[in-house]
């Protein structure tokens, strides 16, 4: 709502922001009254619950809404608007939610009739016997994700980043169905524009420049994807085979400068009041516009097709003094590898920034280390998987990375929480501690991943394919967080810091 009213757009790559945000206010709810229910069943009173609740929970609560927050605002980097509108709506929403979570819940828990729910027996056995399996199998653990995290990582380069602005839209959609039978049978949806500068003004009826156009014009129809070509250099041929009458053989360029102009001015002329030749040729008569109409290409292909073009042009166009490519299908092309490369930059920024936040936070470095690990894999394994299975990365798929890393730190942070104030509040060992953190953060943790994976697995039902594809290629990172801060994390902290116990204690 605020951000409407401050004036930002509200466009299709928004418009998962809201359930962005209900999932994450949900995941902070859920880790207060996981650890209220737990008082309660311990026999404390309400407002005890509440108050120890809010104690045990809130510096991982807003660790984990901070880092969160910074993941979405990270899409600030992005060179697609809607990306960084949507970064700063969840983003906001975030902060709303940190402040309602440990404002309003324990009001509202306050005045409403608690109990403890009934004690089914049935997670803290599992998570038992889950901290058991972990402790017993540590190294097996920490060997099985040494082999599988190199073989996905050799999967990544397999995606490639390749996307059809028409293809965003599902096939269900209206516009897909018409923009699919306009490239079946008409001219195509791929539309390439070229600016051709000559070396003078008026230098667009030299015959030599004309005849280069008319060379590249002929280049590009003998180029497979291309259905049409429009140049002025048509034109010219035929206001030639006009003042011959009629002849075949004359359906060539003027070949003079004076006699192209003296063509060029008759046309102009002759057409009807209001019509001019301005969308093909600039009024300094210095530049010409040639359009290239071709069928449905992968941003990839127009990159390589307008390549090749342009490599073309400066190979055998000497009186061509200027190119200038464009055209909706190139634009998109670029802004892809380009939010690519602005991405990137962000997930490193925003992946240095939480790590900080994190050392800072956990006062020891040591476990502020521990922490990226299972923080960076998840991403790595999911777009591994996404080589394996699908292969292509679009435009929207560039900012998951920055966007999860945020999420994924959530479940880092509550369970090095409670694996710390086991170890310094009760002064319990590494495995201990590790069983503490299962046991108090463990139920909550499975419970917020459910909830983020079935909320994001949502997105798959949307039309816009973009939005559908964020949707299960972040559910699929969260999980693999899930399985690497219940498996390895623990395995991690119990060789780690347990090597490090002991060789304190043999200096003592």
């Amino acid at each position: 709502g605020l951000g409407v009213w401050v004036g930002l757009p509200f466009s299709p790559p928004i418009s998962p922001a809201p359930t962005i945000v209900l999932m994450i206010v949900v995941a902070n709810c859920v880790h207060l009254l996981v650890a209220l229910q737990q008082r309660l069943r311990a026999g404390d009173s309400r407002h005890d619950a509440i108050v120890e609740s809010i104690r045990l929970n809130l510096h991982p609560v807003f660790l984990a809404s901070l880092t969160t927050a910074l993941g979405f605002l990270s899409m600030n980097f992005s060179e697609v608007p809607p990306y960084r509108h949507l970064g700063n709506f969840v983003a906001f929403g975030i902060v709303a939610s940190f402040i309602l979570s440990v404002t309003f819940l324990p009001a509202l828990l306050s005045l409403l009739p608690i109990r403890a729910a009934k004690d089914r027996r049935l997670p803290e056995p599992t998570m038992h016997r889950l901290a058991d399996f972990v402790l017993r199998n540590r190294k097996a653990i920490i060997w099985g994700w040494l082999l599988i995290v190199p073989m996905l990582i050799l999967a990544i380069p397999r995606n490639e980043l390749n996307d059809v602005l028409v293809h965003f839209f599902d096939e269900s959609v209206e516009f897909r169905q018409d923009t699919d039978f306009m490239d079946e049978r008409l001219s195509g949806n791929t539309l390439l524009e070229y600016s051709l500068e000559a070396s003078s003004e008026g230098g667009v009826t030299d015959p030599l420049f004309l005849a280069e156009v008319s060379d590249f014009a002929a280049w590009y129809r003998e180029q497979p994807p291309v259905r049409h070509v429009a140049t002025i250099t048509d034109t010219f041929r035929q206001l030639n085979k006009s003042m011959h009458g009629d002849d075949p053989a004359a359906y060539r360029i003027p070949e003079s400068q004076e006699l192209a102009a003296q063509y060029l001015l008759l046309y102009e002329l002759s057409l009807p009041q209001g019509l001019d030749l301005n969308n093909q040729i600039d009024r300094s008569r210095s530049a010409t516009r040639v359009t290239i109409s071709a069928e449905t290409l992968y941003s990839q292909d127009v990159l390589d097709l307008n390549a090749r073009a342009e490599a073309w042009l400066e190979e055998n166009a000497g009186h061509v003094a200027g190119v200038n490519s464009t055209g909706p299908a190139a634009l998109f092309a670029y802004i892809g590898q380009r939010n690519i490369r602005a991405m990137l930059v962000g997930t490193v920024v925003v992946l240095l920034a939480i790590s900080a936040i994190l050392l800072v936070a956990l006062r020891s470095l040591r476990l502020g280390l521990i922490s990226i690990v299972p923080n960076v894999i998840p991403a790595v394994l999911g777009f591994g998987v996404w080589g394996l299975t699908v292969g292509q990365v679009g435009l929207s798929l560039s900012v998951v990375v920055a966007m999860t890393v945020g999420i994924v730190v959530d479940d880092t942070v509550h369970f090095l929480s409670k694996y710390r104030r086991a170890r310094r509040e009760y002064g319990q060992g590494p495995e201990k501690a590790v069983g503490y953190a299962f046991d108090t953060a463990g139920r909550a943790l499975m419970t917020t991943t459910v909830v983020l994976v079935a909320g994001f697995l949502i997105f798959v039902f949307s039309p816009f394919v973009p939005t559908a594809q964020v949707g299960v290629l972040t559910a699929m990172i969260i999980g693999f967080a899930l399985i690497a801060d219940l498996s390895l994390l623990p395995a991690l902290l119990t060789m780690v810091d347990r090597n490090a116990s002991e060789k304190g204690a043999a200096r003592s």
